[in-house]
């Protein structure tokens, strides 16, 4: 039994590890994750604690690929971006790989939401924005004082309309 308490180990290993990657390459969307031990103790993680028993509610950031490169920000990157119709500025930090700010930026453009994009893999100035708000995945967008770490419709409308 000592072998398999071995695999276990390695298998909660490598699962921690993979998890650590997907929180490297996929936006933070507020998801959450929970960690626990069974009777049996085999480690486990799910995005719900278990019905029964305590868990450790795990924080899995993004690493930022943009860290420690030294840009200036150019003296444009601190300007306010134009209202929206609403009244409300909304400045979305970007980039073109990214599938959440494809569906951010097609939400906006199909419900009439002025918005300014700032590209941080093109625009050096862009990035050293990013970095000095403490960005850690994309999208970051800035709903006039507020800001929206990665996308969905139903969080974007509560700080948009609020």
């Amino acid at each position: 039994m000592a072998g398999a308490a071995a695999i276990r180990r390695r298998f909660a290993a490598a699962l921690v590890l993979a998890l650590l990657a997907l929180g490297l390459v996929l936006p933070q969307a507020g998801a959450e994750v929970y960690k626990w031990q069974d009777a049996q103790g085999v480690l486990h993680f799910s995005d719900k604690p278990p019905a029964e028993g305590q868990a450790e509610q795990v924080v899995v950031r993004p690493a930022n690929s943009f860290r420690g490169m030294p840009v200036e920000p150019a003296p444009e990157a601190t300007a306010p971006a134009k209202p929206s119709g609403k009244g409300k500025s909304v400045v979305m930090y970007s980039a073109d790989w990214c599938g959440y700010c494809r569906k951010a930026r097609s939400y906006f453009q199909a419900n009439g939401v002025s918005f300014r994009e700032r590209d941080v893999d093109k625009d050096p100035a862009a990035r050293a924005e990013y970095e000095r708000l403490g960005g850690s995945g994309l999208p970051l967008i800035l709903v006039g004082g507020k800001r929206l770490n990665g996308f969905s419709e139903a969080s974007f409308r509560s700080l948009y309309e609020r």
